[in-house]
């Protein structure tokens, strides 16, 4: 279980660079609090710096604040959870998966694999490289054309399905994970044929068994050693990995809503059915396989609430 509770004392240099990291992170509003200097408070984490020093995180995400920002950004160490995880193969040569836009509804699904050696590896680590979920759209771009300057080309491969194709895709097989493990083991593959001195790759343990990554594998991929892990993107690889493929589906998404003619929310949000239902209205039902991932309820649920309820079949998620 993670914890929930974590304390440290910060020099003010430290402290400057506290309030620094999180100056971008949109679910943290800074509060008024005594004795503090700087008080944050989101749905799930508080963070609090006092006048003496002292700063507490608490909250059901203060572990992950932890991994991914604290330590990264401010005390520039890799403490917690070292020993299980991170230990001396961190910065070994090593490749590291990660996907962007599983939970969206509308966009592609973009899956990147990253390689990094020890001088790549320290040298992203000092860009403050970590998990894209904790990294603001606005400042997503410029972290991931830094990575791409320091990789180069060949230590990157991207696997991207956007609509269309993810949903021809999803109906020959109609279920996320075994959807995704396809994504990474195709990312994996082209990385490992374009760095063939590549034996291992890093992966964030999205199915229940780790068995659904090896089992999309083709023989290129099944010579490296994989390794699935929950929380990998405290793996400085996965953690590029999940920059480079952030940036892809944000720039997907803008030209999606160029194409559309009106902006589409990412997430799946309250203001998706809203926009699907305006997409109906002025292109028709069979315009969404082109801008929306059509196996999402959401999706059937405007189409039925538009007049268009048989418009698209309902696939079931195989087990």
């Amino acid at each position: 279980m993670d914890k929930t509770l974590f304390t440290y004392t910060l020099t003010p240099e430290q402290g400057q660079a506290l309030e620094r990291a999180t100056a971008g992170m949109g679910a943290l509003r800074r509060v008024q609090a005594p004795y503090t200097t700087l008080a944050l408070k989101g749905p799930k984490l508080t963070v609090m710096l006092y006048t003496s020093g002292k700063l507490v995180v608490q909250g059901k995400e203060a572990q992950d604040f932890v991994l991914f920002t604290l330590e990264p950004l401010v005390l520039k160490q890799a403490a917690l959870g070292y020993e299980e995880t991170l230990d001396p193969t961190l910065y070994a040569p090593h490749m590291g998966t990660d996907e962007s836009g599983k939970g969206d509804i509308f966009g592609p699904l973009v899956t990147c694999a990253a390689f990094i050696d020890e001088t790549t590896g320290k040298a992203l680590a000092d860009l403050g490289v970590r998990d894209s979920k904790t990294i603001a759209d606005g400042q997503i771009q410029k972290l991931a054309a830094q990575i791409r300057r320091l990789l180069g080309r060949q230590n990157v491969a991207f696997v991207l399905l956007r609509p269309p194709t993810y949903n021809r895709l999803y109906a020959k097989i109609p279920n996320v994970n075994r959807l995704l493990a396809w994504c990474h083991a195709r990312a994996i593959e082209s990385l490992a044929e374009q760095r063939p001195d590549c034996t291992r790759a890093v992966v964030d343990q999205f199915a229940r068994t780790e068995a659904t990554v090896a089992r999309a594998l083709m023989a290129r991929g099944r010579k490296l050693k994989v390794e699935q892990m929950h929380k990998a993107e405290r793996d400085i690889a996965v953690a590029a990995a999940s920059v480079l493929a952030r940036d892809l589906f944000v720039s997907e998404m803008r030209r999606l809503a160029q194409e559309a003619g009106l902006e589409l929310p990412k997430g799946a949000g309250p203001a998706v059915p809203k926009t699907l239902r305006a997409l109906i209205a002025q292109k028709g039902p069979d315009c969404l396989p082109a801008f929306a991932k059509c196996h999402f309820k959401t999706v059937h649920e405007a189409l039925a609430a538009t007049g268009h309820g048989d418009a698209l079949p309902l696939p079931e998620e195989a087990d």
